[in-house]
């Protein structure tokens, strides 16, 4: 069976290393204190400023509470019935060309008019829909005859399927 060390230089070569790690092991030793001792006082500055943050926050919540309690009371919003999602790209206009009677180039004449909504449509009045008629070039009583205003408020209640048995 052969040894692992046979020659002089093969164990002097291991207590040399086995020496150098010791030196290694007292060297790094009393660097571990100091190393824990940073540890603890970053735990200690996290803690004060979590604890200023929290009070802070408490702070800011009594003021907004107490800011809400004086501000007048939210007015309500007038949704549609059918609470029709306008999509991201539609900024609160609805699809006016689904109203039989009005194609892309009137829907886009009424849009420049400042029509853009269902409920827009379904609130003029007859003195308004004479002179909408005469804007959009229409013959008169156009509106009236195609039925729009009650078209819109079918659009606008979500009643898809009454508007398509009655006009189409």
């Amino acid at each position: 069976m052969a040894l692992p060390f046979e020659t002089g230089t093969q164990f002097a070569a291991l207590a040399l290393t086995l020496v150098g790690g010791w030196f290694l092991g007292l060297a790094s030793r009393s660097g571990g204190a100091k190393w824990r001792e940073r540890y603890q006082d970053e735990e200690l500055e996290h803690a004060r400023y979590r604890d200023e943050a929290e009070s802070r926050i408490r702070e800011l919540e009594r003021e907004l509470k107490g800011a809400r309690s004086q501000a007048p009371a939210p007015v309500p919003v007038d949704e549609p019935a059918g609470g029709a999602w306008r999509g991201w790209f539609g900024w609160g206009r609805d699809n006016l060309a689904r109203i039989k009677g009005i194609d892309e180039a009137r829907e886009k004449r009424l849009n420049e008019l400042g029509i853009k909504t269902y409920r827009e449509i379904e609130k003029l009045a007859p003195d308004d829909e004479a002179a909408l008629e005469q804007r959009l070039g229409a013959p008169a009583g156009t509106i009236g005859e195609q039925g729009w205003r009650e078209q819109a408020a079918l659009l606008r209640a979500g009643n898809e399927r009454e508007h398509g048995e009655k006009f189409g």
